[in-house]
Order: structure tokens, then C-alpha cells, then sequence
């Protein structure tokens, strides 16, 4: 996995914040962040699984029922379980509860936005960014602020240039080769 520089917000968030959403485009790496995230003794709850998500539409509050902590993959697909999260929290307010991933467009229905005002807190995560994508610290910004001129490694210009262009942020692991193959990367 790549490292997510990401990371320390979302672990800051849970520390503080009773519900926390990781939002993005699709196939940003929202679930695998948020399944290392979470280890293994996190419930670990997916709603793109059939059984699981029936279960969520059919008893929102039972479903909700009894989870201490957990995370639930794919909240948009069961937009009603966010009130039965909104009870549970108010309930037990202990930060960190609940970790949530979704489409970068959940926020905009009226009812989800509501639901949890105060209560949770958003990360957006984007396709991955070069330092990223190459194991490097983020030092440009931190650089530039200290009025430094950021300097740059691996410059790569032509036809490499055109291929990382080509290739974008998503994390996809490349193939053995190092190339992948037609259709191996998401488009968009």
C-alpha cells in the first residue's frame, strides 16, 4: 500500500470526532486506507456485500445496534443508517465510533448533510499525489512557506512525463513489469 499523507488527519479526527467520513472519487483507496485504519479488531462492515447491505436497508437501527466501534464501507449506498448513527452517537458520544467511506457526492443530499451536523467530521481523499506515489515525505508546501525554493528530485520531462500524466493519482499497484496493462487502471 502506499503511504496516505492523509493518514494522520483522519487518526487526529477519530481522537476527537464522534463519526468521521473518508469521502472521495471511487477507487481513491478509501477502503484500504480505512480498513489499515481501523486493524483488525475494528468491525469492518461493507455494504457493496448483498447480505450486508440488506440488512442495513431492512433494519437501519437494529444494524447499528450493539457496535461499539466500526466501520462501515460504502455509507451511501444505505443513506438511512446515518440517523440510526446520529441516535447511537448522541447516545454514546465517545469520539472515534464510527468510520465511515463514501462517494465524494454523499454530502450534497440535504438529509445526510443534516443528519450528523456537529457530529462528524469529513476528509476528502484524493487520487494520489506524486510524493505519494513515489514514497516521498510532503515537503514542498512546508518548503515553500519557509520561503526556500522547493527542490525537485526525479525530474522526469518527454515521454516518461506523458506516461505519469497517462497513468494519474490512483492506487492501483503497478504490474510486475511496471507498466499496467489496457484497462488495468480505473479511468476517471
Amino acid at each position: 500500500m502506499y503511504p496516505r499523507f492523509i493518514e494522520d488527519r483522519i487518526h487526529d479526527a477519530l481522537t476527537h470526532t464522534r463519526v468521521v467520513l473518508i469521502s472521495g472519487p471511487r477507487q481513491s483507496g478509501k477502503t484500504t486506507l480505512a480498513k489499515q485504519i481501523a486493524g483488525l479488531k475494528t468491525p469492518f462492515l461493507n455494504l457493496d456485500d448483498k447480505t450486508t447491505l440488506d440488512a442495513a436497508l431492512a433494519d437501519p437501527v437494529g444494524f447499528i445496534r450493539g457496535l461499539d466501534r466500526a466501520v462501515i464501507d460504502e455509507i451511501q449506498r444505505a443513506p438511512n443508517l446515518l440517523l440510526a448513527i446520529k441516535t447511537a452517537v448522541d447516545a454514546d458520544p465517545r469520539p472515534g465510533r464510527f468510520l465511515l467511506t463514501g462517494s465524494a457526492n454523499l454530502m450534497t443530499v440535504p438529509r445526510v448533510a443534516d443528519s450528523l451536523a456537529g457530529r462528524m467530521k469529513v476528509v476528502r481523499l484524493l487520487p494520489l499525489a506524486q510524493a505519494e506515489l513515489n514514497r516521498l515525505p510532503p515537503t514542498f508546501l512546508e518548503t515553500a512557506f519557509e520561503g526556500q525554493v522547493p527542490k525537485v528530485s526525479n525530474v522526469v520531462v518527454g515521454a516518461g512525463l506523458i506516461e505519469k500524466v497517462l497513468a494519474g493519482g490512483y492506487p492501483e499497484e503497478p504490474l510486475a513489469n511496471g507498466h499496467g496493462s489496457e484497462g488495468s487502471r480505473p479511468v476517471g
